[in-house]
């Protein structure tokens, strides 16, 4: 069948929606409302745009921004032209931001304005970038070099563009924290995000008429992939906040009546401990979602008395997914406290030892999916993507077990991930700065618990013979390298490192000895 008949791609799914639902409010950011058909209509601009800068199929745009309509925009202007997005995440610094701009080959780089000054004195180690855009959401002055994409953009025609784009097609390239000191950029397709969609809209149990509230960053899939795109699908009202803000979220519900909204546990704690949350009405919110990290039981019991009526759902999954994997629902949260769930409608997840056999209920072992979800491999690295799809399954390198209720609890992980805030850092990475360190003889990477970000990193440091450490100056230090969320936030000076006798260190000995 021809591939043009037989299509289910992003732009199509834009297009379908503004059919369906033309006028109806698709999204809200700040004081503007864009309908289901001017939002098809601003992505076909966008896609005009970049295909008169010379975007073919298969060249990768790079955003870089806070969140906006842009974001969407982008991603489903993108999609109608087969190009592929790189979502940079913005916390990030100058270093780390060009590695991904120049691993993905992006042509073009789009900027938004309150993120201009970042990565301004490092614009020529840019190297792959041929035309740089700009984002002037607060009127700024544009900077040279740089083209206005607002005012660009309404000089297009709405014309859709004639492009054939297949289910396989890239859509996509995210950029994982990983478990290497280098992130690996995940290529997502058409078919591995449509896939991934219709189960987060059936096990989420989304609905047309849900308002949903979209405060966590646009980069990460959780908040773009798991809600705001299959909202859209689905015909629902969406608001877009630019930046995550307790009060601003406690205020927003109340006026616009939100029905559903996602959010780590530590936005979740701030927003139920906030000194306002009890000056504002709140009972529209009859869905919430949480992920990142598992939620205190107090919590839980906490949100369904604050929140009556309120149903809530965990997501568990990653980038490689799409993300996500498999989903705690509401009737479970307290009947299986710190479960991560089952598989969501399109996928299929096993434990699996180092031999690539499956390992029974009860038992560790590395939880492996097989789905539509999964991406189509790291980009120019076939040895990281051989090594995940060992077996044919995908490899999380996340460890869990399954009860005997077929209920997955994830126990570990397995290459010393740290989950902070709802963030991922590579506890290798933050080593190799700390070992750059003068006076630091050997240091591990953990995560310790912690009551507002779940997960800190901390670092156990041995320091070199006659040499004295100071916390204080090893965080400044770490600050000029890192990214603020990947720095430690606790140096535990050591005398010396548990190892095995092979001499590799006990983490998990660690852990234990340092747990609050």
């Amino acid at each position: 069948m021809s591939n043009i008949i037989n299509r289910d791609t992003i732009g199509d799914m834009a297009r379908r929606a503004a059919t369906k639902y033309g006028d109806k409010t698709a999204i809200i950011f700040r004081d503007q409302k864009i309908s289901f058909y001017d939002l098809e209509r601003e992505a076909r601009r966008f896609a005009n745009l970049m295909t008169s800068y010379g975007v073919k199929k298969g060249d990768r745009v790079a955003v870089y921004a806070y969140n906006s309509p842009y974001y969407p925009i982008s991603m489903i202007g993108l999609a109608k032209i087969g190009a592929i997005q790189v979502p940079i995440n913005y916390m990030l610094n100058a270093e780390e931001i060009c590695f991904i701009i120049n691993h993905s080959g992006s042509r073009i780089f789009i900027v938004e304005d309150s993120l201009y000054p970042i990565i301004a004195k490092d614009k020529d180690k840019f190297a792959t970038v041929e035309k740089w855009g700009f984002i002037p959401l607060s009127d700024s002055k544009v900077p040279d070099g740089f083209f206005n994409l607002i005012s660009e953009m309404e000089t297009m025609p709405y014309d859709e563009p004639q492009v054939e784009v297949n289910a396989e097609d890239i859509v996509q390239i995210p950029y994982t924290s990983g478990t290497e000191s280098k992130p690996k950029g995940a290529m997502l397709s058409h078919r591995s995000l449509m896939s991934q969609y219709h189960s987060c809209i059936f096990d989420g149990q989304y609905d047309t008429f849900d308002v949903s509230l979209h405060a966590l960053p646009l980069f990460h899939c959780a908040q773009l992939h798991c809600f705001l795109m299959p909202y859209l699908y689905v015909g629902a009202t969406n608001v877009i906040m630019h930046k995550a803000d307790p009060l601003e979220m406690i205020k927003l519900i109340e006026k616009h009546q939100i029905t559903h909204m996602f959010a780590p546990p530590t936005v979740w704690i701030g927003i139920l401990n906030h000194p306002e949350f009890k000056n504002y009405n709140h009972g529209s919110l009859k869905k919430a979602a949480y992920g990142a990290s598992i939620m205190p039981v107090e919590i839980i019991k906490q949100l369904s008395v604050t929140f009556r009526g309120l149903k809530l759902w965990n997501y568990y999954g990653q980038t490689e997914m799409g993300p996500v994997a498999t989903i705690l629902k509401p009737d479970d949260q307290l009947l299986k406290p710190g479960s991560a769930g089952q598989p969501v409608l399109n996928v299929e997840t096993r434990l699996m030892d180092d031999d690539g056999k499956f390992v029974p209920n009860g038992t560790v072992g590395e939880i492996v999916h097989r789905s539509g979800h999964v991406m189509s491999g790291y980009l120019n690295d076939d040895a990281k993507t051989s090594e995940a799809f060992a077996y044919g399954w995908f490899h999380s390198g996340d460890l869990g077990r399954f009860d005997d209720d077929g209920y997955l609890y994830v126990v570990d992980r397995k290459k010393d991930m740290i989950k902070t805030g709802g963030e991922n850092v590579a506890s290798r990475e933050v080593e190799e700065v700390l070992y750059q360190y003068p006076g630091i003889e050997e240091v591990a990477v953990i995560g310790l618990s912690d009551p507002k970000w779940i997960e800190i990193v901390a670092a156990v440091v041995v320091p070199k013979k006659g040499t004295q450490l100071v916390e204080k100056e090893i965080i400044t230090y770490c600050r000029e390298k890192l990214a603020g969320f990947k720095c430690p936030k606790k140096i535990i000076i050591a005398d010396n490192l548990p190892k095995n006798p092979s001499g590799k260190i006990l983490k998990r000995e660690l852990k234990e000895t340092y747990k609050v």
